[in-house]
């Protein structure tokens, strides 16, 4: 079965519903993962992106880490991740740019050092979930600063109800999501 049913059969199946659009599917994806299922997502990504130089993988902790983690692999290239606090052992050298986070409620200044993305990297943004389109934009601006090529954005599950697709259709990048959800309108889930 294509991963694309699959992974709307998981979601029908598996995930939560919380007021204020909240999807939760923290039981296979963010909190515990189905890694074997994480390949297929890989999989997918890799085909979608397949005629993109990707020098790197780049996404936001934490949610994305074990998706872009699994995806890397099918890229052959490192992955990358923006950092919500800079911490002591990070230099002072750093990107950073202010995200929203549309779960969280509150906004973050997020870092990725300087070391790691440069003007020669062609990135592929990689994240679990796309709402207002803020962790992407976030993500762009940090690939910008350095100077490095946006390769393509791939999104597991987007709330096409929202407007972060529309954001980032805007600038242009090309945006590929596995599902996406029309509505959660009373709790009930439509893909």
């Amino acid at each position: 079965m294509a991963v694309l049913q699959l992974l709307k059969e998981r979601i029908l199946k598996d995930a939560k519903t919380f007021p204020g659009n909240i999807l939760k599917v923290d039981s296979f994806l963010n909190h515990q993962i189905d890694v074997d299922f994480l390949c297929e997502i890989g999989k997918e990504f890799k085909k979608r992106f397949s005629g993109c130089t990707v020098t790197k993988i780049l996404t936001i902790e934490s949610s994305g880490i074990g998706i872009a983690c699994v995806a890397a692999q099918f890229f052959k290239c490192p992955v990358l991740f923006a950092k919500k606090t800079k911490t002591k052992n990070i230099s002072s050298d750093v990107y950073q740019t202010k995200v929203a986070s549309y779960t969280h409620g509150t906004s973050y200044d997020v870092v990725v050092s300087k070391e790691f993305l440069t003007v020669g990297d062609s990135v592929l943004i990689i994240d679990d979930f796309l709402a207002n389109g803020q962790a992407l934009l976030g993500l762009i601006d940090l690939a910008n600063q350095a100077g490095a090529t946006v390769a393509g954005c791939g999104i597991v599950i987007e709330k096409s109800f929202q407007t972060g697709a529309e954001l980032i259709k805007k600038t242009g990048i090309k945006l590929e999501s596995l599902a996406k959800i029309k509505s959660l309108d009373d709790g009930v889930i439509f893909v």
